[in-house]
């Protein structure tokens, strides 16, 4: 019989796979439980492993959370402006922007609810969340640039156009009980007065 050769491959992919199980078991109980509410003990039961052994692959919450966005975005990257680049008009440009928004924060909208409700409990959030509305920033301004409005007029757009990119608001409307595409004609009522 053969010794069974070791390799550090195997090993390598053993270790990846706890990484993974673990960064897995953390977007699962944010989601369902919210992040505020997702404990190690939690984490480390749901991924099969010991508690140290989470941090002994994310020796702080940060790290944890870096991954546990990164992996998520992963699986749900938001819309992109390279997707309504070619729309010229700025009215059809908004529109399409916002409803691409809107139908994806109805597809992670547990998610979401959680991230935003705990943004202010959870220190380690602060930097993934920063990112997130950053990018919403870079949206609103690639936006307004079609529109071409210049003084009050750019600044009154740019409020209502950032505003009706956040997903706290396509949340209050949804609860009003309006389809995505109603509370798209809504923000676009309010950009065209």
């Amino acid at each position: 019989m053969k010794p069974r050769k070791y390799t550090k491959t195997l090993r390598a992919r053993q270790q990846e796979n706890t990484r993974e199980r673990i960064v897995e078991a953390t977007v699962e109980l944010h989601e369902e439980l919210g992040p505020a509410k997702t404990s190690i003990k939690a984490i480390a039961e749901k991924a099969g492993v010991q508690r140290l052994t989470v941090y002994r692959y994310f020796p702080d919450e940060f790290a944890l959370f870096e991954a546990c966005t990164g992996h998520w975005l992963g699986l749900h990257p938001p819309p992109d402006l390279t997707d309504w680049k070619n729309i010229t008009d700025a009215a059809e440009r908004s529109h399409k922007a916002l409803l691409d928004f809107y139908r994806y924060y109805r597809k992670t909208e547990s998610m979401l609810t959680g991230a935003y409700r705990d943004f202010d409990a959870v220190e380690a959030m602060q930097a993934p969340m920063k990112r997130v509305e950053t990018y919403l920033d870079q949206v609103r301004d690639d936006l307004l640039t079609n529109w071409k409005a210049k003084g009050k007029r750019k600044q009154q757009l740019s409020l209502t156009l950032r505003h009706g990119l956040r997903f706290t608001t396509w949340q209050a409307l949804n609860n009003e009980g309006l389809s995505d595409t109603q509370i798209a004609e809504l923000v676009m009522s309010w950009i065209n007065k």
